[in-house]
């Protein structure tokens, strides 16, 4: 839970007196529309009108009880926190000439800890970007205690973000604007961010669960055991889900081994069981992080999966996270695919290498762990040329690269992480297979999760390679690529 952590226990201390407080306003969210890769640069908005300060008021402003986002129907374990001493600037005396800040810090203070809680508190009296939002924001960082360099970073590109897309009404960036300071303030994996990611996560499986959990309502509905003809039964519901027949016969074989070990034959605990078993197929082994710095990243995948947009996506996470970041176009084959890649590394704010069409990509990645260490870059995302996964000299090109990655930098590239279309059920099956004979897969990323029925094919990738699915697309936005976590996927999809 990393910073959250630090300050859920003392932000509100127990022998402090809970204040009177007057009702504040519910800020609600709005979508955030996807920019296309190959669109044009988005032309700066208009000057932003500057909010008025708020007037002193008598009491304080009371912390919402309703949140922003709505709740989870089926709430989330969180752990404990841990304890440590309150931070020191939510100590310090407020600014006299602000007269909001008093009451602010003393509402933020009352408050539930939770990051949805204090943004509705941060954007009372706020309606649009100006001077008092950046102030807020700014403010808001002080009382974590985090660096001014890290606020003014953050408001600096929260900014140009604004300007780029033309927003400037709060419904329109609320959403992304949450996102990101859960990930700068390491709040991502508090419970408030958790309950939204899981809501997104059913809406997403939504498709799938009608191909899934519908028949398996029919399935335990006809049985009143789980005998041969229950089993039969189960084995169709996961072929016609794209798990692949020997990922079903594996799954088969973890649940009836269960079943016969614990003794039970009664339906009703099918769902539980299967639940159960899920979680623990998509647990993670533990793999040591730590690498000699560039961290390289090579993505590969075939046309048409997400490449460019899923690497815009990582960049902005790792931008965001105060990592610098490098991204080096080796797709030199495909047309305008380095353009593509460069509008969208200047609105995430990376670093840019690039050597033009048909050069060699092996040659482009050499240059570009160059340049990144030069630039003293923490993470380099290495495109790749889209290529059919059964043309072998395109395969061994990838050979190529990963061998001229390691002779220049050791250990590079630390991690081949191919990206996968969710919507092509089983082909997802063969290309990591080949992928993985090529290159030695560290981990998969799955695209379009939100658009398909053939979401079951997550389980078969889990099954029969063993590989850790480590981020999931559920929409077009840069906030709807998502670390993947096992247990809320069993949980989003068999509820």
């Amino acid at each position: 839970m990393g910073f959250f952590s630090k300050i859920k226990r003392l932000w509100k201390r127990p022998d402090q007196e809970a204040a009177p407080v007057a009702e504040t306003g519910e800020i609600g969210e709005a979508g955030i529309a996807a920019v296309p890769g190959d669109a044009a640069d988005a032309a700066p908005a208009a000057a932003p009108k500057a909010a008025p300060v708020a007037a002193p008021v008598i009491a304080p402003p009371k912390a919402p009880t309703d949140l922003a986002e709505p709740a989870a129907q089926t709430p989330i374990p969180a752990t404990a926190p841990t304890v440590v001493p309150t931070p020191r600037a939510a100590q310090t005396t407020p600014d006299a000439d602000a007269p909001w800040r008093n009451h602010l810090v003393l509402a933020l203070r009352e408050a539930e800890p939770r990051l949805s809680v204090w943004l509705s508190l941060i954007l009372t009296d706020v309606d649009r970007a100006g001077p008092l939002l950046w102030e807020r924001l700014t403010f808001l960082f002080s009382c974590l205690d985090a660096p001014a360099a890290e606020a003014e970073t953050f408001v600096g590109q929260f900014r140009k973000w604004l300007a780029d897309m033309e927003y400037d009404e709060v419904g329109e960036f609320r959403s992304e604007l949450q996102y990101r300071l859960a990930l700068a303030l390491e709040l991502e994996d508090e419970e408030d961010e958790r309950n939204r990611l899981f809501l997104k996560l059913s809406e997403s499986l939504a498709k799938t669960k009608e191909q899934i959990a519908r028949r398996i309502d029919g399935l335990l509905g006809s049985h009143k055991v789980m005998d041969a003809a229950f089993w039969e039964e189960f084995e169709e519901i996961l072929i016609m889900a794209d798990l692949g027949y020997e990922p079903t016969a594996k799954l088969l074989e973890i649940l009836k081994d269960r079943v016969r070990k614990s003794g039970e034959t009664d339906p009703a605990r099918f769902r539980e069981i299967l639940r159960e078993e899920l979680s623990a197929i998509f647990t993670p082994q533990k793999t040591i992080r730590a690498v000699n710095p560039p961290e390289v990243v090579m993505i590969i995948g075939v046309n048409g999966v997400g490449k460019t947009t899923t690497i815009a996506k990582l960049a902005h996470r790792a931008s965001l996270q105060g990592k610098k970041v490098l991204i080096a176009a080796g797709d030199t084959f495909r047309a305008a695919a380095i353009d593509q890649l460069k509008i969208w590394a200047d609105r995430v704010g990376a670093v840019f290498y690039a050597k033009g069409e048909n050069a060699d990509p092996a040659a482009v990645a050499y240059e570009a762990m160059d340049r990144a260490i030069a630039e003293g870059c923490d993470i380099m995302f290495l495109d790749t040329a889209g290529r059919l996964h059964t043309k072998a000299n395109l395969m061994e090109e990838l050979k190529k690269i990963k061998r001229v990655l390691g002779k220049k930098h050791p250990g590079a590239p630390h991690r081949c992480v191919l990206v996968l279309d969710a919507t092509t059920g089983q082909n997802a099956l063969s290309q990591t297979k080949l992928f993985n004979e090529a290159v030695d897969l560290d981990e998969i990323i799955l695209t379009k999760l939100d658009g398909t029925a053939k979401g079951g094919v997550i389980v078969g990738i889990a099954l029969e390679y063993g590989l850790p699915i480590t981020f999931i697309g559920l929409g077009e936005k840069m906030e709807d690529l998502r670390p993947f976590s096992g247990q809320d996927f069993a949980l989003a999809l068999l509820t």
